[in-house]
């Protein structure tokens, strides 16, 4: 069975506090969800994972942006980089780290769920043909990505996994379970093209994608909801989640 080796408190540099685990529910209302997935090169990836989680194989990054019109914070744009993972038998994604382009977001998203965040400009453009997005960090390009030929899809046939976000809470540090529930008014496919993709400026140089698998765009109600479980990081999930409530 695969596990996860990284060092915890290697990781643990760059978790955000949570200072309650209670906190209130939010939603964003038609907001645009973009997912493109890629296998990644296998050389680090039970390194990339805490011991709590196990790496999948092949193991893969995902990359997933809201583009949200109105929010509890106004209109803000958010992208991540995730390593797709288990935690015990459950589909999970772990996240590296995240770009937010509102301040009040990316507040709320630290310290309420548990997103490791950083400011930057993201651009979700869309054309009859293709979608391009952009995020920029300091000024500097750390992700571009084409979805082409976009076709229409089911609302069914499109799925989203819920995070594990490492942070700091009341409990000490924990992986944070996040699962956005989605309702979903329109999906399309494509093709994925990744463009430019600085891993180290995510914060894990070694994440090193090399296949395209899949991408679909999305518009959809998306509310995340108040925490219900959180799990030591340095044992599996087995042993070491405990219920919020």
């Amino acid at each position: 069975m695969l596990i996860g080796t990284a060092s915890v408190e290697e990781l643990a540099a760059r978790a955000p506090v949570i200072d309650s685990l209670e906190g209130e529910p939010a939603t964003c209302e038609h907001a645009d969800v973009l997912q493109v997935m890629y296998e990644m090169a296998t050389p680090y990836r039970e390194a990339m994972l805490p011991p709590a989680l196990h790496p999948t194989d092949p193991p893969i990054v995902s990359w997933l942006f809201y583009r949200c019109p109105a929010s509890p914070w106004g209109r803000f744009n958010l992208a991540q980089t995730r390593i797709e993972c288990r935690s015990g038998l459950r589909l999970r994604a772990f996240l590296v780290s995240a770009v937010v382009d509102n301040a009040g977001a990316a507040r709320a998203l630290a310290s309420r769920w548990g997103f490791a965040t950083q400011e930057g400009q993201i651009e979700l453009q869309r054309y009859y043909d293709a979608v391009h997005t952009t995020v920029a960090v300091n000024g500097r390009t750390v992700l571009h990505l084409v979805i082409s030929d976009p076709v229409p899809l089911a609302a069914a046939d499109v799925q989203y996994v819920a995070n594990v976000n490492l942070a700091r809470t009341p409990r000490g540090l924990r992986l944070v379970q996040v699962e956005p529930r989605y309702v979903t008014q329109r999906v399309e496919r494509g093709r994925p093209r990744l463009v430019t993709f600085d891993a180290a400026s995510w914060g894990d140089g070694r994440v090193q994608p090399v296949y395209a698998v899949s991408a679909s765009l999305a518009v959809a109600d998306i509310t995340i909801p108040r925490l219900r479980f959180v799990c030591r990081p340095d044992v599996l999930a087995f042993d070491g989640t405990e219920s919020v409530s």
